[in-house]
């Protein structure tokens, strides 16, 4: 039984150069970012500033094998050097923490290098919308890995709400739910003030300096609403909100729930949690419209259900349906689970088409026009700013349009 040979669409004259910053020895999502791009063999990793500190820089470019020259502990020195090289990087992978992204990625975007980054796209609105005029001021690729918009059945999903196939959007419900902040803080790693948690024993998530002012809410809360923006093509006009954090001495918000109003009068809930008892990557979407549904859940990624409205459920499955969105995303036959890593892959690879096309001067190819951008990362930001503003003003109704 063979592979699907649709991906020979998008095979490139060579190899992308990339380069890495951030993502050192230990780093879970240095390594999915580098199982992704090697995948579907697009791209050579030859760069890196694996770590701020010069020896675990070095530790880390060893032990995936970086040539040393080519190993930096310093990123501006990397883009600086990179760019002077007649084999320099095409392209770098951004896997810092949040309050690195828009500086690194300027530093590179200023030397005319591609930027993958990984999402949420900054820790304000004003350093997005700067990020994002800068990538188009220099006609670079700033691609951002909002992983979930990889899986061919959310794809498929997004083609059928653009064919019509639902109707007009009703109701919207999104969630994405974890367990893995739920338990306390141990005391042996509150700082002495009052029991507050040290947040550099828990790490940059539970850092506000670091991980920016957002915590569940940029986390998973950011995703989550991305797939529902990515899936329904609907923006919402207003939004109230509210964050709570449930463990106490915790700096940043560990739950989310926010209520949504459309413009054409649909109305849509997102929640989103990190203290829910017994849940892992529970990531699911609904949508309603006027002759259909759709639901998507991200723990059983090759199912999608569509029900028309008064007709029986229908479970759609990878590599079973006819589009061409999940198509140029499907790698094996159906029945071959396809899953998170290859969803991730599924974003380098249109990475990989764009910057190839834009480096030789054509136009994106089509088949990529699903990538996540630096402008979906400037309607995260929106997205978050407005919901901070919302919980800052008593839970009240308030303009995504309007910038804190």
């Amino acid at each position: 039984m063979g592979i699907n040979h649709g991906k020979q669409e998008t095979r490139l004259p060579r190899r992308l150069r990339l380069g890495m910053v951030g993502g050192g020895d230990g780093a879970f999502i240095g390594a999915v970012h580098r199982m992704a791009a090697r995948l579907d063999d697009h791209y050579e990793l030859v760069a890196g500033a694996l770590s701020g500190n010069p020896l675990r820089a070095a530790s880390s470019a060893a032990a995936i094998r970086l040539d040393r020259s080519r190993s930096y502990s310093d990123y501006r020195e990397m883009a600086r050097r990179e760019a002077a090289r007649p084999d320099g990087i095409d392209v770098v992978a951004i896997v810092t923490p949040n309050y690195l992204h828009a500086p690194v990625a300027t530093a590179f975007l200023e030397a005319g290098i591609h930027v993958i980054c990984d999402k949420p796209l900054a820790v304000s609105l004003q350093e997005a919308q700067a990020l994002a005029a800068l990538a188009q001021r220099k006609n670079l690729v700033f691609a951002l890995t909002h992983t979930y918009t990889g899986y061919p059945m959310v794809r498929h999903a997004k083609e059928l709400v653009e064919s019509g196939a639902l109707g007009e959007l009703r109701l919207l419900q999104v969630e994405y739910s974890q367990d893995w902040l739920a338990d306390e803080i141990p005391a042996a790693t509150a700082a002495a003030n009052g029991g507050t948690q040290d947040p550099a024993a828990l790490g940059w998530r539970s850092d506000p300096a670091r991980n920016g002012p957002a915590g569940t809410l940029g986390d998973v809360g950011s995703h989550a609403y991305q797939l529902a923006q990515y899936v329904s093509g609907a923006t919402p006009d207003q939004l109230l909100a509210e964050l709570h954090t449930f463990v106490p001495g915790r700096l940043v918000d560990d739950h989310v729930q926010v209520m949504l109003r459309y413009a054409n009068g649909a109305r849509g809930t997102l929640w989103a949690s990190q203290v829910a008892t017994g849940c892992e990557n529970a990531l699911r979407l609904r949508l309603y419209g006027s002759k259909a549904s759709l639901a998507f859940d991200q723990e059983n990624p090759n199912q999608l259900w569509f029900t028309p409205q008064g007709g029986q459920a229908q479970c759609l499955t990878r590599g079973r349906v006819q589009g061409q969105a999940a198509e140029h995303a499907t790698r094996v036959p159906a029945g071959h689970p396809e899953g998170y890593l290859e969803a991730f892959a599924q974003l380098y690879v249109d990475a990989a088409q764009q910057i190839a096309a834009r480096n030789d001067g054509r136009p994106i190819p089509s088949h990529s026009r699903f990538l996540t951008t630096v402008e979906d990362g400037v309607q995260g930001m929106e997205f978050i700013e407005a919901v901070l503003r919302s919980h800052a003003q008593d839970a009240s109704w308030v303009s995504l349009a309007q910038q804190a």
